[in-house]
């Protein structure tokens, strides 16, 4: 009888080390936690855990700190760039990422997500787009779709009186100090490793020195949005992906100038 080699074992899943082990506070189907991950392995791969700062703002997102194994800091609401282009002056040897709510960065937040890109600073943002204040209430938001319906708009927003939501891939990707601005989903797994791709490719534009970078996720809130988390992932398929279109929205090459 031939005797049979044992298989050598081999790890094809494990949390990453830039994950903390805490238990998740989010609610059932909220896509922060997936968003966590991919950011946690995103950084591992790249092997700059021990030089990372996160920025979490106010919101939903301010529970970042408790879930990445990095130095971290809060900011208030909206300062969140501020405070990230303050710690990168600072020590520019440090990869500083911002990673923030659509209420805080593209309403509280506006002026500080702008004048940072256009300034060009060298650091990254992770900016996840659920289209509603989640935090608070679920209120509505820059981002909120036309006809959604959230706690301050029940009748579903009316663009006639409150105007359409704000694009914020497309709003920034036209300033000179744009590096890169990418815009993904994470309603499916072929979308959320498109996600990851563009998370790594945030993190190595600030790595070579290229300027500002963005990746914004559309993500869901079932909470706010009243839905059970598979139906609201579909939502986000039929509904949100439409109104914000997938894609790489700027790519500055490494000595491109505008």
């Amino acid at each position: 009888m031939i005797p049979v080699e044992p298989f050598a074992e081999q790890v094809v899943f494990q949390r990453p080390r830039a994950l903390s082990a805490a238990p998740t506070t989010y609610c059932p189907g909220c896509m922060h936690g997936v968003a966590h991950r991919l950011v946690a392995e995103a950084i591992d791969e790249l092997g700059i855990r021990e030089r990372t700062i996160l920025v979490a703002p106010v919101g939903c997102a301010v529970f970042a700190y408790n879930f990445f194994e990095v130095d971290g800091v809060v900011a208030p609401h909206g300062r969140a760039p501020a405070l990230a282009t303050g710690i990168k002056r600072v020590e520019p040897d440090k990869i500083v990422f911002t990673y923030q709510g659509d209420g805080d960065l593209a309403s509280i937040g506006m002026g500080e997500i702008v004048h940072a890109a256009a300034r060009g600073e060298n650091l990254t943002v992770i900016f996840v787009n659920n289209a509603v204040y989640g935090m608070t209430g679920g209120q509505m938001a820059p981002t909120t779709l036309p006809g959604m319906k959230t706690t301050s708009s029940p009748l579903g927003r009316d663009p006639r009186s409150m105007g359409r939501p704000l694009k914020m891939c497309e709003l920034l990707s036209q300033l000179d100090g744009a590096a890169y601005i990418a815009r993904r989903s994470l309603h499916s797994p072929a979308e959320i490793r498109k996600a990851k791709k563009a998370i790594v490719e945030a993190f190595k534009t600030q790595i070579a020195g290229r300027g500002f970078s963005m990746v914004e996720l559309l993500a869901s809130c079932p909470t706010n949005w009243d839905m059970k988390p598979v139906d609201a992932l579909k939502w986000i398929e039929t509904h949100m992906v439409q109104v914000y279109p997938p894609g790489d929205y700027k790519i500055k090459a490494e000595g491109q100038e505008d």
